[in-house]
């Protein structure tokens, strides 16, 4: 099963996903994949929900053991041909101050905000608070779970 996928201009969406969050958390991230198919960069400069009260771009990174995480305040440049992934222990949207539960199995829109393609909804999947996202096409034709 291919993940849905959003075109905005020359950008790609694919594979948005969210993590749960039970009622009274105040936070939770999301994650998804931008390729940009164009001529020209194209940067994720905000995103918004009506779920949260505040989205930020960040970047987590390891050092000396301990994990990080530091906002993206410039956004995240997504250069022609390229393909720029939010993923666990990388980059992520971090979805603060929540206004309601992220309930496994739903769907949980977010506008997503690019210098030149503009304003994107996009409906993010909620997957379980411990999962690591979507098994990606290959990965899933190469487990080993053959009958």
């Amino acid at each position: 099963m291919r993940a849905q996928e959003i075109k905005a201009g020359d950008l790609v969406i694919s594979q948005p996903w969210s993590r749960a969050a039970p009622v009274g958390a105040e936070l939770t991230s999301a994650y998804l994949t931008i390729e940009n198919k164009g001529t020209a960069a194209d940067r994720l400069v905000g995103a918004s929900t009506d779920a949260a009260e505040k989205v930020e771009i960040q970047q987590t990174s390891m050092s000396g053991g301990a994990t990080s995480t530091e906002p993206v305040t410039a956004g995240l440049g997504i250069s022609p041909g390229d393909t720029v992934v939010l993923k666990t222990g990388a980059y992520k949207l971090a979805l603060m101050k929540l206004k309601s539960q992220f309930k496994r199995g739903t769907k949980v829109s977010i506008t997503l905000e690019f210098e030149k393609a503009g304003k994107v909804p996009v409906p993010f999947e909620v997957y379980s608070a411990g999962s690591s996202g979507p098994v990606a096409p290959k990965a899933a034709a190469d487990s080993k779970t053959k009958k």
